[in-house]
């Protein structure tokens, strides 16, 4: 179910919030539970038997380590939880690309390829199994307590607003709010939870899916038959698309969780306007990044290793699993592997160096940096991306025609626009204003009325518009 579909905003959204804030309190934790378990079913019916047994094991698995001070048995039932928790997220996301990989080895010398039935990937694996991973490490580190409830520990990890692609909540950045939220289920809270959620949805039903109607139009040509002006337009609309897409999904859930007493982690800071890919990590998917230097970077050594080399060695292996996590696919691994470079350049000298070419300079310089990457991250094969990097420098005329009519440059300006705006303190004042302020009585009637109008023009686009999902489900 997709939060920008007519059936969850005309009929599981009402519905839910109405019996849940007629439910005693008490009971708030199970009716949440029980809808999300509704909500993953609705998309993925098979697969929902799969991660309630996965939750019912961990579960007893955090709770028995919680129950024990003897060391080695905590150590054992820590590994047990992270090596179910990664061998079940191998094998539904990695094991058709690891045996297509192996079958076009054994190919290329002559043999005959193994056969294999493909295995379905479970929606937002890769998001729950880093949540209920952080859960047994915190419970293993002492940082947290294990919950008692397997009703609780099951509404943390399928809470539907953040379960199909985050923010990544970490136990800890919840814990309390899980056992008790009265304090939170305030009528501000409520209304700033509704208009983030308008927000969010704008986001995505005016600004990313347009622009992803020609984007896909783009990527689905031969890059041999696209000129230099095409492949631009191409991968700048698509680095709008992807962040508007993605921003507004985070917008929407953390919008969601407000609604319900929940305060999620912020997801993006104004991506773009990043100096350098360092930055640029630190404002983009910000809950991955956290989850990448808490449990994988800092147990590697972090900054404390003596040697250069193993300190770069590591942002590599963190930048390898980062494109891996993303996507079965080689152009992924290349993503995640160009990123881990320009970070180790960063280190090196880039970050010298945009310091001394100023701020604006060096935005454009992180930006185009990052639309390289996104042409990797888009491409369907790493065959494709290369292609099409080479026809971004060409400098060739376009063998086919696309039309961009007016309402794709409307909203890719204005994807610019709200991108970059935070530049200059008028913008982070207006950002300020939309997402983090709490309005007085007197602002509320120009909220409603941007509310409104902003629901008006996503319901138009609803009506005519197909089933169009988040981006980031398929990770």
């Amino acid at each position: 179910m997709v939060f920008s579909s007519s059936v969850f905003l005309f009929y599981f959204l009402p519905i839910f919030l109405l019996v849940y804030f007629l439910v005693n309190t008490k009971y708030k934790n199970l009716t949440a539970l029980l809808f999300s378990v509704f909500f993953y079913a609705w998309g993925a019916p098979t697969m929902i038997y799969l991660v309630l047994a996965s939750l019912l094991v961990d579960f007893y698995l955090v709770k028995s380590l919680s129950k024990t001070n003897i060391g080695k048995n905590r150590k054992i039932l820590l590994s047990v939880s992270v090596i179910l928790n990664i061998g079940m997220l191998g094998y539904f996301k990695y094991s058709n690309f690891f045996v297509g990989n192996v079958n076009d080895i054994i190919e290329s010398f002559g043999g005959s390829s193994m056969k294999w039935t493909e295995v379905l990937l479970p929606i937002g694996i890769s998001f729950f199994t880093f949540q209920k991973m952080s859960y047994t490490i915190d419970v293993y580190r002492k940082s947290s307590k294990a919950l008692d409830s397997f009703v609780d520990y099951s509404m943390y990890i399928l809470l539907f607003p953040q379960l199909i692609a985050g923010p990544i909540v970490r136990y800890n950045e919840i814990e309390g709010q899980i056992r008790n939220r009265e304090d939170n289920e305030t009528w501000e809270n409520r209304f700033s939870g509704i208009f983030r959620f308008v927000i969010g949805l704008s986001k995505k039903i005016l600004i990313a899916n347009t622009l992803g109607v020609t984007v896909d139009e783009i990527f689905a040509l031969n890059p041999e038959f696209m000129g230099t002006k095409m492949a631009w337009i191409g991968v700048v609309a698509y680095s709008f698309q992807i962040y508007f897409d993605f921003s507004g999904y985070s917008d929407m859930a953390i919008g969601l969780g407000k609604i319900l007493g929940f305060s999620f982690p912020e997801n993006f800071n104004n991506t773009y306007i990043s100096r350098n890919i360092t930055e640029f990590w630190r404002r983009w998917h910000m809950t991955l990044s956290r989850w990448m230097r808490d449990y994988l970077y800092i147990p590697l050594g972090g900054n404390r290793v003596k040697s250069k080399f193993r300190l770069y060695f590591n942002l590599w292996i963190v930048f390898f699993v980062s494109g891996l996590w993303h996507g079965a696919a080689w152009n992924f691994v290349a993503w995640g592997v160009f990123h881990g470079l320009f970070l180790v350049l960063d280190r090196l000298l880039l970050i010298k160096f945009t310091d001394k070419i100023g701020k604006i300079p060096s935005i454009i310089l992180t930006y185009f940096i990052t639309l390289i990457g996104w042409v990797v991250f888009r491409a369907e094969t790493l065959e494709h991306a290369i292609l099409y990097i080479k026809k971004m420098f060409s400098f060739t005329g376009s063998l086919s025609f696309i039309y961009y009519d007016n309402k794709f440059w409307f909203y890719l300006l204005l994807g610019v626009l709200f991108s970059f705006i935070t530049i200059i303190k008028p913008g982070l004042r207006l950002e300020k204003w939309f997402f983090y302020k709490s309005h007085s009585v007197k602002e509320i009637p120009i909220v409603m009325l941007v509310m409104i109008v902003l629901i008006v023009f996503c319901a138009g686009n609803i009506a005519i518009g197909g089933f169009n999902p988040f981006i980031y489900f398929r990770f």
